[in-house]
């Protein structure tokens, strides 16, 4: 089954058949040379007696492209699905809708190490993250409004909305988001255990030879590359020890 999320395709001078969206276009091919769409399918395990006709690692990655254009909805996918010269067949809205149901807590748990693994040839031939400086790691919180007190794990936060208050975990050399922890809106900015676990679970995003020596259990004299983790006021607390 084909997990590409692009068609190939032939820039020419003119201004005959004019697409749109041919940025994504980029985007995309960029995924599939990486080969991002194989490795989310490995992830997600087959449901049914019957192959689904569209590859799901395929369905994640122009969900993504999807996001990246601006989307906010699944019924937003079909900005793809009327592009096939440059997507081929894209799912509808109700395929991504079920695509995301479907992610299940050990779904989701298999996802990050397809993730890391496609990460880590990106980041083998970047210089923001070759070399011997420090790799620098941001962790924020940031509240998420929500317009419904019907969403679960939603509850009201300090600033008196409601919603969702997730914490992240940033790589400054080039802005990916690492790591993530989903959170009600109570939940707190400087809470210790949740800053530890976005810390825990970006390293492992990491090439293994910028992670090692900080995983859990790694012997500190291991360390061949320094990681520089910065946040807000969670810094003022034991978070730092």
């Amino acid at each position: 089954m084909n997990s590409n999320s692009t068609v190939p395709v032939v820039v020419e001078m003119g201004g005959t058949q004019v697409v749109a969206h041919v940025g994504l276009h980029l985007l995309g091919s960029f995924a599939d040379r990486l080969g991002l769409g194989d490795s989310l399918s490995t992830a997600v395990a087959r449901r049914g007696e019957r192959a689904p006709v569209h590859d799901r690692g395929k369905v994640l990655t122009q969900a993504m492209l999807m996001l990246a254009g601006g989307g906010e909805a699944c019924s937003d996918i079909e900005h793809l699905r009327a592009q096939p010269a440059l997507f081929g067949a894209v799912p509808s809205d109700s395929t991504l809708y079920r695509s995301f149901r479907h992610l299940d807590a050990d779904t989701l748990a298999a996802l990050r190490p397809a993730f890391a693994e496609v990460r880590v040839k990106a980041w083998r031939r970047m210089a923001a993250t070759t070399g011997t400086a420090p790799i620098v790691l941001d962790i924020d919180a940031s509240l998420h409004e929500v317009h419904s007190e019907n969403k679960a794990e939603t509850a009201p936060h300090y600033k008196g909305g409601y919603g969702f208050h997730p914490i992240y975990c940033f790589a400054d050399a080039t802005g990916e988001c690492l790591a993530e922890l989903l959170r009600p809106g109570n939940a707190g900015a400087n809470t210790i255990t949740d800053h530890v676990t976005v810390l825990d679970q970006a390293i492992t995003q990491l090439p293994a030879e910028i992670a090692v020596g900080h995983r859990r259990g790694d012997d500190p004299a291991l360390v061949r590359r320094a990681i520089q983790v910065r946040t807000d006021s969670a810094g003022c607390t034991d978070f730092v020890w």
